[in-house]
């Protein structure tokens, strides 16, 4: 039981249970560093394969995967505190 004890002490003011920045901010950031990569993918994809449509799909679908996942990686970060300083934040 000490262990989860001493595990508590460390995650105090690391782990906040509300977030520094509303949800519409993380939203927005995710969709545009996405349409960024949607690009980058797109490009690399279309110069290995030199076809238009696989280099649309490639860039699609693996984008939709990796749009969600840095949401939910996002919001989650915003929920740790640590190296964030109060007069930083919002």
């Amino acid at each position: 039981m000490a262990i989860f004890e001493r595990l508590r002490e460390v995650a105090t003011g690391v782990v906040t249970r509300a977030p520094h920045q509303q949800m519409s901010r993380a939203l927005a950031k995710t969709l545009g560093y996405r349409a960024l990569m949607i690009v980058v993918t797109i490009a690399v994809a279309f110069w290995f394969t030199g076809d238009t449509g696989q280099a649309l799909s490639i860039g699609l679908v693996a984008n939709a995967v990796k749009t969600g996942t840095y949401y939910s990686y996002e919001r989650l970060w915003d929920r740790i505190s640590w190296g964030v300083h109060p007069e930083h934040s919002e």
